[in-house]
């Protein structure tokens, strides 16, 4: 708050409200909450983590069944943009234990958010946005070799670091899949946590993400560093570490939006 002549205090400009100079260090005390709230009552949230993991299981089994293992990578991104709106019911427990209300799995998965359907309508447009992002790998793959049937995963590895060509997709697709994922990072960081605990709309929640992201890069840069590590973790697991990890990032995604907001 400023002084102004007259005595009183005149609030501060939006942007900086928007800033709280966390250090980077700040990350690591949000996934610390996010652990304690886990194990808090911890069936509501394993369960909601099996859950998880098991349609995530079902969905990969489905891409190998149906002959689409081509898009299995670019399915696994998305599952990154996805996974706030999927991790809404943590972030009610998570809420529920900051006010002191009973916590169950219930509550979890019938969540009356703040804004109603404002929070679908934000989901509609991270899945138009996975949609995307899934369509640009294809076509991303299909510029450097042609038509050329996608050769299966085991022979995937050869054909992307034995080859120049191969290297020269990676990059690309590096670059291009960077700037899906810091886009898709920013909407979504706070955007369906705000749009649980406050009547706004979609693209205003979506906006306000945005801003809270770019105004604490450093401590947003870490954050997004440890959701990406715990998330090649739970891949190298066969996905199983989800069970535990997701729920993890989710009430930590909760204490992270309550910290900046």
């Amino acid at each position: 708050m400023a002084a102004i002549g007259n005595g009183q205090e005149m609030p501060l400009p939006l942007s900086a409200q928007r800033r709280r100079n966390l250090p980077a260090g700040a990350a690591l005390s949000w996934l610390g909450a996010g652990w304690r709230d886990l194990w808090r009552n911890p069936g509501p949230s394993l369960l909601y983590g099996l859950a998880v993991f098991a349609v995530s299981a079902a969905i990969v089994w489905g891409l190998f069944r149906l002959g689409l293992d081509y898009i299995l990578f670019p399915a696994l991104a998305g599952f990154m943009v996805m996974g706030p709106l999927l991790a809404i019911g943590l972030y009610q427990k998570s809420r529920a234990i900051e006010q002191g209300e009973p916590v169950s799995l219930s509550r979890m998965i019938f969540v009356k958010a703040a804004s109603g359907g404002q929070v679908w309508y934000t989901g509609a447009i991270l899945s138009l946005l996975m949609l995307v992002w899934m369509r640009a790998a294809v076509i991303i793959y299909a510029l450097f070799f042609g038509l050329r049937p996608f050769p299966g995963l085991h022979e995937v590895a050869a054909m992307l670091f034995g080859t120049p060509i191969g290297w020269a997709m990676l990059l690309v697709g590096t670059v291009v899949g960077g700037l899906f994922a810091a886009f898709s990072f920013a909407i979504s960081a706070f955007a369906i946590p705000m749009l649980l605990d406050e009547r706004v709309d979609a693209f205003t929640a979506m906006g306000t993400s945005i801003s809270m992201v770019w105004r604490n890069l450093p401590v947003m840069i870490a954050w997004g560093a440890i959701v990406l590590a715990l998330f090649l973790v739970s891949v190298a697991t066969g996905l199983l570490g989800l069970i535990v990890v997701f729920p993890l990032l989710g009430h930590a995604t909760w204490h992270s939006y309550r910290a900046l907001r």
